[in-house]
Protein backbone atom coordinates (compact mmCIF):
# COMPACT_ATOMS: atom_id res chain seq x y z
CA UNK A 1 0.00 0.00 0.00
CA UNK A 2 2.86 2.55 0.97
CA UNK A 3 4.78 1.71 -2.16
CA UNK A 4 1.30 2.11 -4.45
CA UNK A 5 1.04 5.30 -2.69
CA UNK A 6 4.62 6.52 -2.95
CA UNK A 7 4.25 5.82 -6.35
CA UNK A 8 1.02 7.98 -7.03
CA UNK A 9 2.72 11.11 -5.45
CA UNK A 10 5.68 10.56 -7.98
CA UNK A 11 3.24 10.39 -10.95
CA UNK A 12 1.71 13.51 -9.82
CA UNK A 13 4.85 15.92 -8.81
CA UNK A 14 6.56 14.44 -12.31
CA UNK A 15 3.18 16.61 -14.05
CA UNK A 16 4.01 19.37 -12.02
CA UNK A 17 7.53 19.35 -12.70
CA UNK A 18 7.17 19.22 -16.42
CA UNK A 19 4.52 21.88 -16.15
CA UNK A 20 6.94 23.90 -14.01
CA UNK A 21 9.55 23.35 -16.74
CA UNK A 22 7.24 25.07 -19.76
CA UNK A 23 5.91 27.85 -17.32
CA UNK A 24 9.79 28.75 -16.61
CA UNK A 25 9.39 29.44 -20.46
CA UNK A 26 6.60 31.98 -20.51
CA UNK A 27 6.89 35.81 -20.95
CA UNK A 28 5.02 38.33 -18.36
CA UNK A 29 2.09 38.62 -21.40
CA UNK A 30 1.36 34.88 -21.89
CA UNK A 31 1.36 34.15 -18.22
CA UNK A 32 -1.13 37.63 -17.25
CA UNK A 33 -3.54 36.14 -20.41
CA UNK A 34 -3.88 33.13 -18.58
CA UNK A 35 -4.67 34.31 -15.05
CA UNK A 36 -7.09 36.62 -16.48
CA UNK A 37 -8.71 33.65 -17.96
CA UNK A 38 -8.54 31.78 -15.13
CA UNK A 39 -10.27 34.94 -12.62
CA UNK A 40 -12.73 35.38 -15.28
CA UNK A 41 -14.00 31.67 -15.71
CA UNK A 42 -13.96 31.55 -11.70
CA UNK A 43 -16.18 34.56 -11.21
CA UNK A 44 -18.63 33.75 -13.55
CA UNK A 45 -18.51 30.65 -11.45
CA UNK A 46 -19.46 32.37 -8.51
CA UNK A 47 -22.78 31.47 -7.37
CA UNK A 48 -22.86 28.23 -8.68
CA UNK A 49 -19.42 27.36 -6.74
CA UNK A 50 -21.41 28.76 -3.53
CA UNK A 51 -23.95 26.94 -3.33
CA UNK A 52 -22.21 23.62 -3.69
CA UNK A 53 -20.37 23.95 -1.53
CA UNK A 54 -23.06 24.96 1.19
CA UNK A 55 -25.11 21.81 -0.26
CA UNK A 56 -21.75 19.81 0.18
CA UNK A 57 -20.73 20.76 3.86
CA UNK A 58 -23.66 22.32 5.48
CA UNK A 59 -21.96 25.09 6.76
CA UNK A 60 -22.53 28.92 6.47
CA UNK A 61 -24.58 30.87 3.99
CA UNK A 62 -24.20 30.59 0.14
CA UNK A 63 -25.02 34.28 -0.65
CA UNK A 64 -21.79 35.40 1.93
CA UNK A 65 -19.95 32.15 0.48
CA UNK A 66 -20.48 34.00 -3.21
CA UNK A 67 -19.19 37.39 -2.07
CA UNK A 68 -15.87 35.39 -0.53
CA UNK A 69 -15.46 33.93 -3.78
CA UNK A 70 -15.40 37.48 -5.42
CA UNK A 71 -13.00 38.54 -2.82
CA UNK A 72 -10.75 35.14 -4.18
CA UNK A 73 -11.06 36.06 -7.74
CA UNK A 74 -12.14 39.79 -8.70
CA UNK A 75 -10.75 41.66 -5.92
CA UNK A 76 -7.32 39.01 -5.71
CA UNK A 77 -6.75 39.56 -9.32
CA UNK A 78 -7.66 43.65 -9.67
CA UNK A 79 -4.60 43.23 -6.71
CA UNK A 80 -1.84 41.36 -8.69
CA UNK A 81 -2.80 42.17 -12.14
CA UNK A 82 -0.43 44.65 -13.00
CA UNK A 83 2.57 42.87 -10.93
CA UNK A 84 5.79 42.27 -12.05
CA UNK A 85 6.74 38.38 -11.60
CA UNK A 86 8.50 37.05 -14.72
CA UNK A 87 11.99 37.91 -15.50
CA UNK A 88 13.40 41.80 -14.79
CA UNK A 89 10.80 43.45 -12.15
CA UNK A 90 13.65 46.17 -10.94
CA UNK A 91 16.72 47.74 -12.40
CA UNK A 92 18.28 50.15 -10.01
CA UNK A 93 21.34 52.26 -12.47
CA UNK A 94 22.81 54.26 -9.03
CA UNK A 95 22.95 50.70 -7.12
CA UNK A 96 23.94 48.70 -10.38
CA UNK A 97 21.24 45.94 -8.83
CA UNK A 98 18.95 44.16 -11.35
CA UNK A 99 16.17 41.71 -9.81
CA UNK A 100 14.98 39.02 -11.78
CA UNK A 101 11.99 36.86 -10.65
CA UNK A 102 11.94 33.06 -10.90
CA UNK A 103 8.93 30.94 -9.84
CA UNK A 104 9.27 28.30 -6.84
CA UNK A 105 8.18 25.58 -8.44
CA UNK A 106 5.26 23.08 -7.24
CA UNK A 107 3.46 24.48 -4.94
CA UNK A 108 0.79 21.86 -2.34
CA UNK A 109 -1.97 23.85 -1.45
CA UNK A 110 -4.48 22.70 1.31
CA UNK A 111 -7.73 24.22 1.61
CA UNK A 112 -10.19 24.09 4.55
CA UNK A 113 -13.88 23.03 4.65
CA UNK A 114 -15.07 26.64 5.91
CA UNK A 115 -14.19 28.45 2.82
CA UNK A 116 -13.24 25.70 -0.08
CA UNK A 117 -14.09 27.29 -3.41
CA UNK A 118 -12.89 30.70 -2.37
CA UNK A 119 -9.71 29.61 -0.95
CA UNK A 120 -9.04 27.11 -3.91
CA UNK A 121 -9.39 29.79 -6.35
CA UNK A 122 -7.22 32.41 -4.37
CA UNK A 123 -4.21 29.82 -3.70
CA UNK A 124 -4.56 29.15 -8.43
CA UNK A 125 -4.79 32.71 -9.15
CA UNK A 126 -1.83 33.67 -7.12
CA UNK A 127 0.40 30.28 -8.29
CA UNK A 128 -0.66 30.81 -12.09
CA UNK A 129 0.60 34.71 -11.60
CA UNK A 130 3.61 33.41 -10.20
CA UNK A 131 3.69 30.55 -12.84
CA UNK A 132 4.17 27.90 -10.04
CA UNK A 133 2.11 24.47 -10.97
CA UNK A 134 -0.57 23.88 -8.36
CA UNK A 135 -1.67 20.48 -6.38
CA UNK A 136 -5.01 21.08 -4.28
CA UNK A 137 -5.53 19.26 -1.33
CA UNK A 138 -9.53 19.72 0.02
CA UNK A 139 -10.89 18.90 2.97
CA UNK A 140 -12.41 15.68 2.60
CA UNK A 141 -16.08 17.72 3.95
CA UNK A 142 -15.65 20.07 0.67
CA UNK A 143 -14.09 17.80 -2.30
CA UNK A 144 -16.39 18.20 -5.07
CA UNK A 145 -16.91 21.66 -4.63
CA UNK A 146 -13.26 22.30 -4.34
CA UNK A 147 -12.58 19.81 -7.25
CA UNK A 148 -15.43 21.67 -9.12
CA UNK A 149 -13.53 25.23 -8.76
CA UNK A 150 -10.41 23.46 -9.61
CA UNK A 151 -11.69 22.09 -12.68
CA UNK A 152 -13.32 25.67 -14.01
CA UNK A 153 -10.56 27.69 -13.36
CA UNK A 154 -8.13 24.88 -15.06
CA UNK A 155 -9.70 24.59 -18.37
CA UNK A 156 -10.15 28.11 -18.26
CA UNK A 157 -6.22 28.22 -17.76
CA UNK A 158 -5.43 25.66 -20.37
CA UNK A 159 -7.81 27.63 -23.45
CA UNK A 160 -5.37 30.50 -22.47
CA UNK A 161 -2.26 28.47 -22.85
CA UNK A 162 -1.30 27.14 -19.80
CA UNK A 163 0.76 24.21 -19.21
CA UNK A 164 -0.95 21.10 -18.85
CA UNK A 165 -1.06 19.69 -15.09
CA UNK A 166 -0.49 23.43 -13.98
CA UNK A 167 -3.57 23.11 -11.62
CA UNK A 168 -4.20 19.09 -10.19
CA UNK A 169 -6.24 17.82 -7.28
CA UNK A 170 -5.04 14.63 -5.25
CA UNK A 171 -8.10 12.82 -4.18
CA UNK A 172 -9.65 13.83 -0.33
CA UNK A 173 -9.79 11.42 2.54
CA UNK A 174 -6.22 10.30 3.14
CA UNK A 175 -4.33 11.94 5.67
CA UNK A 176 -1.32 9.67 4.80
CA UNK A 177 -1.15 10.45 1.28
CA UNK A 178 -1.70 14.25 2.51
CA UNK A 179 1.31 13.92 4.52
CA UNK A 180 3.39 11.87 1.69
CA UNK A 181 2.70 14.91 -1.45
CA UNK A 182 3.56 17.50 1.88
CA UNK A 183 6.79 15.69 3.04
CA UNK A 184 7.82 15.12 -1.13
CA UNK A 185 11.05 16.57 -2.22
CA UNK A 186 10.07 17.92 -5.52
CA UNK A 187 7.79 20.36 -3.29
CA UNK A 188 8.69 24.14 -3.36
CA UNK A 189 6.79 25.31 -1.08
CA UNK A 190 3.50 24.57 1.11
CA UNK A 191 0.36 26.57 1.74
CA UNK A 192 -1.60 25.16 4.40
CA UNK A 193 -5.16 26.72 5.42
CA UNK A 194 -6.83 24.67 7.91
CA UNK A 195 -6.80 22.78 11.41
CA UNK A 196 -3.98 23.76 13.98
CA UNK A 197 -2.76 19.92 13.12
CA UNK A 198 -2.37 20.46 9.64
CA UNK A 199 -0.66 23.65 10.27
CA UNK A 200 1.85 21.83 12.59
CA UNK A 201 1.92 18.75 9.91
CA UNK A 202 2.99 21.46 6.85
CA UNK A 203 5.75 23.38 9.36
CA UNK A 204 7.36 19.35 10.36
CA UNK A 205 7.39 18.35 6.66
CA UNK A 206 10.65 19.36 5.80
CA UNK A 207 9.66 21.72 3.32
CA UNK A 208 9.15 25.63 3.10
CA UNK A 209 5.31 26.36 4.20
CA UNK A 210 2.75 28.94 4.98
CA UNK A 211 0.58 28.25 7.18
CA UNK A 212 -2.40 29.86 9.44
CA UNK A 213 -2.96 29.11 12.78
CA UNK A 214 -6.16 30.47 14.32
CA UNK A 215 -7.84 34.22 15.34
CA UNK A 216 -9.37 33.62 18.34
CA UNK A 217 -10.04 37.59 17.54
CA UNK A 218 -10.09 40.27 20.39
CA UNK A 219 -12.27 43.51 19.89
CA UNK A 220 -11.85 45.95 22.39
CA UNK A 221 -15.21 48.85 22.29
CA UNK A 222 -13.83 52.17 24.34
CA UNK A 223 -15.69 54.70 25.23
CA UNK A 224 -15.32 56.79 22.87
CA UNK A 225 -15.99 54.55 19.92
CA UNK A 226 -19.78 55.39 18.35
CA UNK A 227 -21.30 52.35 20.02
CA UNK A 228 -24.52 51.47 17.72
CA UNK A 229 -21.83 51.41 14.88
CA UNK A 230 -19.53 49.52 16.32
CA UNK A 231 -21.87 46.57 17.54
CA UNK A 232 -23.52 47.14 13.97
CA UNK A 233 -20.27 46.63 12.05
CA UNK A 234 -19.15 43.36 14.90
CA UNK A 235 -22.98 42.02 13.93
CA UNK A 236 -22.30 41.80 10.39
CA UNK A 237 -18.58 40.59 10.61
CA UNK A 238 -19.64 38.04 13.51
CA UNK A 239 -22.74 36.75 11.38
CA UNK A 240 -20.91 36.70 8.10
CA UNK A 241 -21.27 32.99 6.70
CA UNK A 242 -21.91 32.09 10.46
CA UNK A 243 -18.36 33.36 11.29
CA UNK A 244 -16.72 30.78 9.37
CA UNK A 245 -13.85 33.61 8.20
CA UNK A 246 -10.87 32.96 10.94
CA UNK A 247 -10.68 36.91 11.54
CA UNK A 248 -14.09 36.65 12.76
CA UNK A 249 -14.66 38.74 15.84
CA UNK A 250 -14.44 35.96 18.94
CA UNK A 251 -14.56 38.32 22.21
CA UNK A 252 -15.61 41.60 23.26
CA UNK A 253 -14.20 43.64 25.47
CA UNK A 254 -15.82 46.83 27.30
CA UNK A 255 -15.34 48.66 30.24
CA UNK A 256 -17.39 48.65 33.06
CA UNK A 257 -18.81 52.39 32.28
CA UNK A 258 -20.19 51.48 29.00
CA UNK A 259 -21.14 47.26 29.76
CA UNK A 260 -24.98 48.24 29.83
CA UNK A 261 -24.91 51.03 26.93
CA UNK A 262 -23.51 47.73 24.60
CA UNK A 263 -25.33 44.75 25.94
CA UNK A 264 -28.50 46.92 25.25
CA UNK A 265 -26.68 47.75 21.71
CA UNK A 266 -26.46 44.22 21.06
CA UNK A 267 -30.29 43.08 21.91
CA UNK A 268 -31.43 46.05 20.10
CA UNK A 269 -30.04 44.55 16.91
CA UNK A 270 -31.48 40.88 17.51
CA UNK A 271 -28.40 39.51 19.73
CA UNK A 272 -29.27 37.14 22.66
CA UNK A 273 -27.20 37.35 26.45
CA UNK A 274 -26.99 33.56 27.57
CA UNK A 275 -27.88 33.09 30.97
CA UNK A 276 -24.92 31.51 33.16
CA UNK A 277 -27.32 28.14 32.62
CA UNK A 278 -27.13 28.44 28.82
CA UNK A 279 -23.69 29.00 28.49
CA UNK A 280 -22.63 25.82 30.42
CA UNK A 281 -25.20 24.29 27.64
CA UNK A 282 -24.06 25.86 24.72
CA UNK A 283 -20.25 25.61 25.97
CA UNK A 284 -20.67 21.52 25.71
CA UNK A 285 -21.95 21.18 22.48
CA UNK A 286 -19.76 24.18 21.02
CA UNK A 287 -16.41 23.34 22.66
CA UNK A 288 -14.58 19.78 22.43
CA UNK A 289 -13.86 19.96 26.24
CA UNK A 290 -10.71 17.65 26.67
CA UNK A 291 -8.96 19.55 23.67
CA UNK A 292 -10.62 22.72 23.79
CA UNK A 293 -11.10 23.20 20.35
CA UNK A 294 -14.24 23.83 18.62
CA UNK A 295 -17.08 21.36 17.26
CA UNK A 296 -17.17 20.94 14.29
CA UNK A 297 -20.55 20.47 14.35
CA UNK A 298 -21.76 24.04 15.14
CA UNK A 299 -18.91 25.51 12.83
CA UNK A 300 -20.79 27.53 10.08
CA UNK A 301 -24.30 26.81 11.91
CA UNK A 302 -26.85 29.67 12.91
CA UNK A 303 -27.78 30.82 16.02
CA UNK A 304 -31.09 29.43 15.79
CA UNK A 305 -29.49 25.99 15.00
CA UNK A 306 -26.84 26.06 17.67
CA UNK A 307 -29.51 26.86 19.91
CA UNK A 308 -32.38 24.22 18.91
CA UNK A 309 -28.58 21.58 19.59
CA UNK A 310 -28.00 23.05 22.88
CA UNK A 311 -31.36 22.87 23.65
CA UNK A 312 -32.58 26.45 24.80
CA UNK A 313 -34.55 29.00 23.49
CA UNK A 314 -33.82 32.15 21.65
CA UNK A 315 -35.99 35.02 20.17
CA UNK A 316 -36.64 34.30 16.71
CA UNK A 317 -33.94 36.30 14.28
CA UNK A 318 -31.52 36.01 16.70
CA UNK A 319 -28.13 36.80 15.21
CA UNK A 320 -25.64 36.21 17.64
CA UNK A 321 -25.29 34.58 20.77
CA UNK A 322 -22.70 36.22 23.72
CA UNK A 323 -21.76 34.65 26.54
CA UNK A 324 -20.54 36.89 29.56
CA UNK A 325 -17.50 35.16 30.77
CA UNK A 326 -15.24 36.13 34.24
CA UNK A 327 -11.86 34.71 32.88
CA UNK A 328 -9.97 33.01 30.36
CA UNK A 329 -8.90 29.73 29.49
CA UNK A 330 -9.86 25.87 30.19
CA UNK A 331 -12.30 26.84 32.51
CA UNK A 332 -14.15 29.21 29.76
CA UNK A 333 -14.64 27.22 26.89
CA UNK A 334 -16.15 30.02 25.30
CA UNK A 335 -13.17 31.88 25.50
CA UNK A 336 -11.77 29.95 22.53
CA UNK A 337 -11.92 30.19 19.08
CA UNK A 338 -15.26 29.27 17.85
CA UNK A 339 -16.51 29.77 13.69
CA UNK A 340 -19.92 30.52 14.58
CA UNK A 341 -22.11 33.28 15.70
CA UNK A 342 -20.69 32.95 19.42
CA UNK A 343 -19.43 35.87 21.22
CA UNK A 344 -17.34 35.46 24.39
CA UNK A 345 -18.11 39.19 26.27
CA UNK A 346 -16.02 40.86 29.02
CA UNK A 347 -16.82 44.04 31.21
CA UNK A 348 -12.73 45.57 32.65
CA UNK A 349 -12.96 48.07 34.81
CA UNK A 350 -11.03 50.97 32.94
CA UNK A 351 -9.00 50.51 29.59
CA UNK A 352 -5.68 48.84 30.61
CA UNK A 353 -7.89 45.93 32.18
CA UNK A 354 -9.44 46.08 28.76
CA UNK A 355 -6.19 45.82 27.14
CA UNK A 356 -4.78 43.39 29.02
CA UNK A 357 -8.06 41.23 28.55
CA UNK A 358 -7.48 41.50 25.06
CA UNK A 359 -3.67 40.47 24.90
CA UNK A 360 -4.18 37.38 27.48
CA UNK A 361 -7.32 35.91 24.97
CA UNK A 362 -5.12 36.83 22.19
CA UNK A 363 -2.42 34.21 23.63
CA UNK A 364 -4.91 31.83 24.53
CA UNK A 365 -5.25 30.82 20.97
CA UNK A 366 -4.57 33.65 18.27
CA UNK A 367 -1.11 34.98 18.56
CA UNK A 368 -0.07 37.08 15.33
CA UNK A 369 -3.45 36.83 13.45
CA UNK A 370 -5.75 39.62 14.33
CA UNK A 371 -7.19 42.22 16.21
CA UNK A 372 -9.97 44.98 16.52
CA UNK A 373 -10.45 48.24 17.99
CA UNK A 374 -13.31 50.33 18.14
CA UNK A 375 -12.41 54.23 19.66
CA UNK A 376 -12.37 57.58 18.43
CA UNK A 377 -8.75 58.13 20.02
CA UNK A 378 -5.17 57.74 18.26
CA UNK A 379 -3.60 57.85 21.54
CA UNK A 380 -5.39 54.59 22.67
CA UNK A 381 -5.18 52.68 19.01
CA UNK A 382 -1.91 53.31 19.15
CA UNK A 383 -1.27 51.82 22.97
CA UNK A 384 -3.31 49.16 21.98
CA UNK A 385 -1.93 48.39 18.74
CA UNK A 386 1.84 48.44 20.16
CA UNK A 387 0.60 46.29 23.02
CA UNK A 388 -1.18 42.89 21.02
CA UNK A 389 0.50 40.87 19.12
CA UNK A 390 -1.07 40.64 15.61
CA UNK A 391 -0.37 40.85 12.40
CA UNK A 392 -3.66 42.85 11.54
CA UNK A 393 -4.99 45.38 14.24
CA UNK A 394 -8.57 46.04 12.12
CA UNK A 395 -9.46 49.80 13.45
CA UNK A 396 -13.71 50.85 13.88
CA UNK A 397 -13.80 47.88 10.94
CA UNK A 398 -15.54 44.28 10.68
CA UNK A 399 -12.65 42.18 11.18
CA UNK A 400 -13.70 39.60 8.94
CA UNK A 401 -14.02 41.49 5.87
CA UNK A 402 -10.87 44.35 7.45
CA UNK A 403 -8.33 41.19 8.03
CA UNK A 404 -8.81 39.72 4.73
CA UNK A 405 -8.73 42.99 3.26
CA UNK A 406 -9.32 44.60 -0.33
CA UNK A 407 -12.89 46.23 0.91
CA UNK A 408 -13.13 48.09 4.33
CA UNK A 409 -9.87 49.06 3.63
CA UNK A 410 -6.39 48.74 1.29
CA UNK A 411 -4.57 45.61 2.41
CA UNK A 412 -4.19 43.03 0.14
CA UNK A 413 -6.94 40.90 -0.49
CA UNK A 414 -6.19 37.56 0.64
CA UNK A 415 -7.78 34.44 2.29
CA UNK A 416 -4.14 33.05 3.87
CA UNK A 417 -3.38 35.44 6.53
CA UNK A 418 0.16 35.17 7.89
CA UNK A 419 0.55 35.36 11.84
CA UNK A 420 4.25 35.99 12.27
CA UNK A 421 6.89 33.98 14.24
CA UNK A 422 4.09 34.43 17.09
CA UNK A 423 1.61 32.59 15.09
CA UNK A 424 4.54 30.41 13.55
CA UNK A 425 4.91 32.17 10.35
CA UNK A 426 7.68 33.55 8.25
CA UNK A 427 5.21 36.70 7.88
CA UNK A 428 2.55 38.76 9.26
CA UNK A 429 0.94 40.03 6.11
CA UNK A 430 -1.47 38.83 3.90
CA UNK A 431 0.23 36.15 1.22
CA UNK A 432 -0.67 36.81 -2.07
CA UNK A 433 1.87 37.06 -5.37
CA UNK A 434 4.42 38.09 -3.82
CA UNK A 435 5.48 35.77 -1.72
CA UNK A 436 5.31 32.72 -4.29
CA UNK A 437 8.51 33.93 -6.24
CA UNK A 438 12.59 33.78 -5.56
CA UNK A 439 14.21 36.81 -6.19
CA UNK A 440 17.69 36.43 -7.70
CA UNK A 441 19.68 40.13 -7.63
CA UNK A 442 22.26 40.70 -10.14
CA UNK A 443 24.91 43.02 -8.16
CA UNK A 444 27.16 44.93 -10.67
CA UNK A 445 30.65 46.46 -9.10
CA UNK A 446 29.92 49.64 -7.22
CA UNK A 447 32.56 50.96 -4.54
CA UNK A 448 31.82 51.74 -1.03
CA UNK A 449 34.07 54.52 -0.95
CA UNK A 450 33.45 55.20 2.40
CA UNK A 451 34.62 51.79 3.30
CA UNK A 452 37.19 51.57 0.71
CA UNK A 453 39.11 54.91 1.18
CA UNK A 454 39.20 54.25 4.92
CA UNK A 455 42.86 53.86 6.04
CA UNK A 456 42.40 49.84 6.94
CA UNK A 457 45.99 49.96 8.91
CA UNK A 458 43.79 51.74 11.64
CA UNK A 459 41.45 48.43 12.59
CA UNK A 460 44.74 46.93 12.97
CA UNK A 461 45.15 49.49 15.69
CA UNK A 462 43.84 48.37 19.24
CA UNK A 463 44.17 52.00 20.32
CA UNK A 464 41.55 53.06 17.93
CA UNK A 465 38.10 52.16 19.23
CA UNK A 466 35.03 52.80 17.76
CA UNK A 467 34.69 56.60 17.74
CA UNK A 468 37.67 56.34 15.66
CA UNK A 469 36.86 54.40 13.00
CA UNK A 470 32.98 56.24 12.56
CA UNK A 471 35.49 59.49 11.85
CA UNK A 472 37.47 57.30 9.50
CA UNK A 473 34.64 56.12 7.91
CA UNK A 474 33.22 59.19 7.17
CA UNK A 475 35.90 61.44 6.83
CA UNK A 476 35.50 61.57 3.34
CA UNK A 477 31.96 61.93 2.90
Amino acid sequence: MADSLIEKADIILDKAIFAAAEFQQFDQALTDRIVEAAYKAGLNARIRLAKMAVEETGIGIWEHKMWKNVIGTQLVYESIKNERTVGLISNDPVTGITEIAQPLGPIFAVTPVTNPTSTAMYKILICLKTRNPIIISAHRGAAKCTAEAARIMYEAALAAGAPEDCIQVIPAGSRDFTQMVMAHPKIALILATGGTGLVKAAYSSGNPAIGVGPGNVPVFIDETADIPFAVSSIISSKSFDNGTICASEQSIIVEEKIEQTVREEFEKQHCYFLTPEEIKKVEKIAVVQETMSMSPFIVGQSAAVIAQKAGITIPEGTKILLAKLDGVGKKYPLSHEVLAPILAFYAAKDHNAAINLCIDLNYLGGIGHSAGIYANDEKLIMEFSQLINAGRIVVNTPTSQGAVGGTFNLLTPSLTLGCGTGGKNITTENISARHLINIQRVCRRRLNHKFMDADHAKYFDESCDETVLFKEYHKNH
